[in-house]
């Protein structure tokens, strides 16, 4: 039996920190199955957070120099894991960090240079997994569908609630994906005000009120009532988001309240509307399932029939960089790991650029 030990990494949209995660894939009855072998989660300093943050604004030369340097940061952190867990690695896949994202115009941006991971720790990686479909005419996301598809069939619907909220989903023997919308991108931008990094199982939210006038204009976006298949990121949040929380004069209890109730309005609206049985089972991973008010809310908006996994905490906090390192088994293989189903693009297609270390 073939095995893959492969290091996935991750950095989301949440700007939380990186995520990296050495996982076993392996091939039974012609089913992928896969292990969770060591997990390390390395938290961005202040500094490096808002360097990331300001990415979007820098001129070619700084924006060159960012790529360049946080490859290399991302290929140390690779080292010291390997080295601190006596690992034998394959390869590395590596999603990056978007600073960029803007399908609709041919483009989509992951920070972290491949060539300077595979240098600084010595391993093949493969990166840049979202170019080739934009290329072809997709939206270059969601990927993580083709894990949902192979690694976690069992369940009706996957959901992540990352710095935006995204869903996967069979449907008509096809596999459906898109974004929903924002999820703790809002959340945290909030808390930042007040000096906290993010809000713990939602208590701020949950001791705050509705303010039913911000409630309406986030419900009300226009990215809601556009048909998938749809993906998002910081720049659609920067233009559309902000503006309206920042004039919005209230407490700050009352705008996280508002803003979990917002973001649960909109995937239980949707999920609602592609359900086709009475009960659907609903497995929900990323920091989103850890806050308790947001499911707790989010079950009572669901209802009957719903029942939600929230499955190991290591699935939920690392399920993406798990499924980065599968799309890198793939790619080796020269598999499809991006489906036309999902992003839109004229084909199924085999993303991410190898790199040799030097």
């Amino acid at each position: 039996m073939q095995k893959y030990n492969v290091i996935g990494l991750m950095s989301g949209t949440s700007l939380d920190g990186l995520d990296l995660a050495y996982c076993q894939f392996f091939k039974k009855n012609e089913t992928w199955e896969f292990k969770i072998l060591n997990t390390k989660s390395v938290d961005y300093t202040t500094q490096f957070k808002a360097q990331l943050k300001n990415a979007i604004n820098l001129a070619v030369p700084g924006f060159t120099e960012l790529h360049n340097s946080y490859g290399t940061w991302l290929g140390e952190q690779v080292k010291l894991f390997v080295e601190e867990h006596k690992l034998e690695v394959q390869f590395i896949a590596s999603h990056g960090h978007t600073t960029h994202h803007k399908p609709e115009k041919g483009f989509t941006l992951q920070i972290g240079s491949g060539q300077h991971i595979a240098n600084a720790c010595g391993i093949t990686t493969i990166a840049d997994f979202r170019t080739n479909d934009v290329a072809l005419g997709g939206q270059g996301a969601p990927l993580v569908p083709i894990g949902d598809m192979h690694l976690f069939s069992e369940y009706d619907f996957c959901l992540n609630l990352g710095g935006i909220s995204n869903v996967s989903f069979q449907q008509n023997n096809k596999r459906v994906a898109y974004d929903i919308g924002i999820a703790n991108m809002l959340l945290n931008y909030i808390t930042y005000t007040i000096n906290l990094a993010y809000d713990k199982n939602g208590a701020l939210a949950k001791s705050g009120f509705v303010n039913t006038e911000l409630l309406h204009k986030l419900n009300n976006l226009e990215y809601y009532k556009q048909p998938y298949p749809k993906s998002t990121g910081y720049e659609w949040f920067k233009k559309e988001i902000i503006p309206i929380i920042e004039k919005t004069k209230d407490a700050t209890e009352n705008i996280l309240h508002t803003s979990v109730i917002h973001i649960c309005d909109t995937i239980s609206k949707d999920l609602l509307n592609a359900s086709s049985k009475t009960n659907n089972s609903l497995l929900v991973t990323g920091g989103g399932a850890l806050n308790g008010f947001l499911m707790n809310t989010l079950k009572s908006k669901l209802g009957a029939k719903f029942t939600i996994d929230t499955t190991s905490k290591t699935v939920i906090e690392f399920k993406e960089a798990l499924i980065f390192a599968f799309m890198g088994v793939l790619r080796h293989l020269e598999k499809p790991n991006a489906l036309a189903s999902v992003t839109g693009a004229k084909k199924d297609s085999s993303c991410g650029v190898i790199y040799i270390p030097q």
